[in-house]
């Protein structure tokens, strides 16, 4: 009977702290994630109210370690990447290649925003871990169109977003003669193809023979990547106290 009456009294305890839980701290742990996503949404979103109210311009010069075979500066307004100037060192000619952004054309930071509005945790997948494309993927997708002068047809390109960096990586191809006799084995996805990756498109076979990848640090998207993850934190941490009363109640003695 002792037993019993403990039982009853811990359970009366429980269910009060419970309802409090619910009442208290959920509303604000919501309110705290409204704020911090409402933040974090200002890093991508462009304001409204024309143009006294548009983002303003950020310019971010493209670079990588121990070589200048790709210079370029990449122009931020808001969550689109408004213009992109490249400079390309053939590597064997040494010719300069020089393509930019047609002035109609601007590419939107997609690995965001569309997961922003799923789940918390894909939105800091997608700036944690590139999309894996594979070639042809890249070779048929708007940004090969998007460039004045046009690519080279042996040239590729592709923009991602990697933690708080924007990358470029230029591929260069060479085409594969019916005659040859290397084994043709398709690369599959990735996020990074290295020389010798071959593919198939518009009935033509190539092999990529030269990579090359620079990129600029965007400080707001590590911004970005603070927010998701206290807000993921946040969401474990109610979560842990919700399940904490879940086992109680679920529990069967035998």
């Amino acid at each position: 009977m002792a037993v019993a009456m403990a039982s009853a009294a811990e359970r009366a305890v429980l269910e009060e702290e419970f309802k409090w839980l619910l009442q208290e701290e959920v509303h604000a742990v919501l309110k705290q994630l409204q704020d911090i996503l409402k933040e974090a949404s200002h890093r991508f979103a462009l304001p409204a109210g024309g143009a006294e109210g548009a983002a303003k311009q950020e310019s971010f010069v493209l670079s990588t370690a121990g070589t200048d075979q790709v210079k370029g500066v990449l122009t931020l307004q808001g969550d689109a990447l408004c213009q992109a100037d490249v400079n390309l060192k053939m590597p064997r000619s040494n010719q300069l290649l020089h393509f930019a952004f047609r002035e109609d054309k601007q590419w939107k930071l997609q690995q965001l925003m569309d997961a922003v509005m799923l789940q918390l945790s894909r939105a800091r997948n997608r700036l944690t871990t590139p999309a894996t494309l594979t070639l042809p993927e890249i070779a048929s997708s708007g940004l090969t169109r998007m460039f004045a002068p046009a690519l080279p047809p042996d040239i590729l390109v592709n923009f991602y977003i990697n933690l708080n960096k924007l990358c470029l990586t230029i591929y260069q191809l060479h085409v594969l003669q019916p005659s040859t006799t290397k084994n043709f084995k398709p690369a599959g996805g990735s996020i990074l193809h290295n020389p010798g990756a071959m593919f198939e498109f518009g009935n033509q076979r190539y092999e990529v023979s030269h990579v090359h990848k620079v990129e600029c640090v965007v400080p707001w998207l590590n911004d970005a990547l603070v927010f998701f993850t206290v807000s993921l934190q946040l969401c474990q941490q109610l979560k842990d106290k919700i399940s904490v009363f879940s086992s109680y109640w679920n529990y069967k003695p035998y």
